[in-house]
């Protein structure tokens, strides 16, 4: 039995080999995230997920020698610690086409918690629920038209930094970075746990 949702998501891996060579135009990767995003759903319909898609120069300014990423890694990096891995992992990223930045609104939050207090405590939890299910619709529906990606977590480290460079909202909070490009090595063998171990049948 074929399922085509579930092949999908099989499909999706983390490719870490990328270049610029896509076949899927920029009209369509912009449309891919941004249906993707519309239709990820969000606890009371919050919608509180956004992305901000850069591509070329822009994304550049993020993971490009003297980018935003490496200034700010460069001021944690222990005094006499070698920076060339985390220099070689930049650049890889930079080798795609563009980046997705994943936010979430937190005045949405905010508001939610004020409308129903009752369940106040809740709703950042569900912010992140959001975020998760936004990265995740997105990174598979990348994949079905040949674009590989893999999702960056930098954050905090790297948010004000971000607000600035691309004048965006100080209620946007960063929560992940996606960079993407053209396949330019598959992904390894994945391992997975036995099923029955993470799935359990009652009844």
């Amino acid at each position: 039995m074929s399922n085509a949702f579930i092949e999908a998501i099989e499909n999706r891996r983390s490719i870490y080999a990328l270049d610029k060579n896509v076949k899927a135009s920029k009209e369509e990767i912009i449309k891919t995230i941004q249906d993707a995003v519309k239709f990820a759903p969000s606890a009371f319909n919050s919608q509180s997920a956004h992305a901000v898609v850069l591509f070329g120069a822009e994304s550049d300014k993020l993971w490009g020698e003297g980018g935003i990423a490496e200034t700010e890694l460069r001021k944690v990096i222990p005094a006499g610690q070698s920076f060339e891995s985390t220099a070689a992992k930049l650049a890889s990223f930079n080798a795609g086409v563009g980046t997705v930045l994943f936010f979430e609104d937190q005045d949405v939050v905010k508001g939610l918690q004020e409308q129903f207090a009752l369940y106040a405590d809740n709703f950042p939890v569900w912010s992140e629920h959001s975020t998760g299910i936004a990265q995740f619709a997105v990174w598979t529906a990348l994949s079905e038209i040949g674009v590989g990606a893999s999702l960056q977590h930098y954050n905090p480290l790297i948010d004000e930094a971000v607000t600035a460079a691309f004048d965006l909202p100080k209620n946007w909070k960063l929560r992940g970075q996606m960079p993407f490009g053209n396949i330019a090595a598959p992904a390894g063998e994945k391992e997975f746990a036995p099923i029955d171990s993470r799935v359990k049948v009652i009844g």
